[in-house]
């Protein structure tokens, strides 16, 4: 322990700036990408995985939710499972649906979406960074669910989910990534099923290296965008390997986690919406009551309902009815950064003390919806299994940027990125 504290105390200087550093990348072959790439693993229920990886023997689901190769029933959380998704991952390389590259490269990794570009570099960033608060976080984890990553990556002794940073548009990055992508060939180029096209491009030459590592060293604040349970999860297994290896200098790859990092003016988010099983013991004309007298204003939407354009609007299905709901201003603070959330003000008003759920992250009564689903899935849920559904407008990039540069979390499932990062496509192995 007391090699790790020298180490940490080292890395804590003053004016710290961002480490992310090129890697070696192992990565899906010529011709393989797009049957490898595959959806985060916690986007499926284990129904939808197995369903899932029927479509591609190849899908790297296999691997992220290996529990999928074996009989229904298994313990997705058994010893078999993490085993089989090594053993997996052994075999696809023997078999060289997987290589590694020679040289530490950046990668960069354009998603288009309706017509609309992301460019991210694809790098490690470092595990002191986020312990120091450089890579800034903005949402709470649960330790049962960073518990299956641990042991994912420290059996697999690998990553293989990226982590989502965000970072303030940097000129200098965008200059090398516009160089790269007009003077070179992807190494992929792929539209996957939901019609996301995904371009990888290779960053190898020294120059353009060093260029991108020091413009990130004048970076001061990174951002997670998604991902907190990946990376609380590989921040884990780094400090379990520096356990066990006393002696270590800190440039070794468990050290490091594996990321995609996007400039904040390309990213968008989403409205993260809410669905709750029952209205809290009242009737209908009841609970309308109470959202008037919690400081709302009340009156049914036209249909089709579109989804809320402005801040401080909310929708609400309820009784196969759509209604529109406006905040009283006095309802935000606008000097707390987590208080003129519209999740907050939803959560702090209507859904804690007139629904009843009061921590959202434990209480069975809530789900959530994320708002690549649309509006349909709202009323499906309220017509089904729930009953009543609030649709939201989306907390914006540079709000999250704000409640994590004051040490602050936001409310559980408080934005939603599209598109999602593919896994497979970049491993960091450790």
């Amino acid at each position: 322990m007391l090699v790790i504290n020298q180490f940490y105390f080292r890395k804590k200087r003053e004016n710290i700036m961002a480490d992310i550093r090129p890697f070696k990348a192992v990565r899906p072959r010529e011709g393989m990408c797009e049957h490898v790439a595959a959806l985060p693993y916690d986007v499926f229920n284990e129904k939808e995985a197995r369903e899932e990886i029927t479509h591609d023997e190849h899908s790297f689901l296999r691997i992220d939710r290996a529990e999928t190769l074996l009989p229904e029933g298994t313990d997705p959380y058994s010893d078999e499972v993490y085993q089989k998704a090594r053993s997996t991952y052994e075999e696809w390389k023997k078999d060289g649906v997987f290589i590694q590259d020679d040289s530490e490269c950046y990668y960069i990794y354009s998603l288009t979406m309706d017509g609309r570009r992301q460019t991210g570099i694809a790098a490690v960033a470092s595990v002191d960074d986020y312990e120091n608060n450089v890579i800034k976080k903005h949402e709470n984890t649960r330790a049962d669910k960073e518990a299956d990553r641990i042991r994912h990556v420290d059996t697999m002794n690998a990553q293989t989910g990226p982590i989502f940073l965000a970072y303030r548009d940097n000129e200098t990055i965008d200059n090398v990534v516009t160089k790269v992508i007009h003077s070179s060939e992807p190494l992929y180029d792929f539209t996957s099923e939901d019609g996301i096209r995904h371009t990888v491009y290779k960053i190898d030459d020294t120059d353009d290296i060093k260029v991108i590592e020091d413009a990130f060293k004048s970076i001061d604040s990174i951002y997670i965008a998604d991902g907190h349970h990946r990376c609380a999860s590989a921040v884990r297994v780094s400090q379990m390997r520096r356990r066990d290896n006393a002696g270590y200098t800190g440039n070794e790859e468990f050290n490091y986690f594996l990321s995609v990092l996007f400039p904040d003016d390309e990213l968008m988010i989403m409205d993260y919406n809410r669905t709750v099983r029952d209205l809290n013991g009242m009737d209908h004309g009841e609970f309308i009551e109470k959202i008037k007298a919690a400081g709302f204003t009340v009156e049914k939407a036209a249909l089709p309902y579109e989804k809320p354009v402005h801040k401080g609007t909310f929708g609400m299905y309820l009784d196969k009815t759509w209604y529109k709901l406006t905040a009283d201003d006095s309802l935000y603070d606008m000097n707390d950064p987590v208080k003129s959330l519209d999740v907050s003000v939803l959560q702090d008003n209507i859904l804690g003390p007139v629904l009843g759920i009061c921590d959202p992250r434990t209480d069975g009564r809530i789900d959530f919806i994320g708002g690549i689903r649309g509006m349909e899935e709202l009323e499906k849920r309220a017509d089904t299994d729930m009953k009543v559904s609030f649709a939201l407008y989306p907390t914006s990039i540079h709000e999250l940027f704000n409640v994590a540069d004051h040490g602050l979390l936001m409310p559980p499932k408080s934005t939603w990125f599209e598109p999602k990062l593919r896994s497979g496509i970049f491993i960091h192995e450790i």
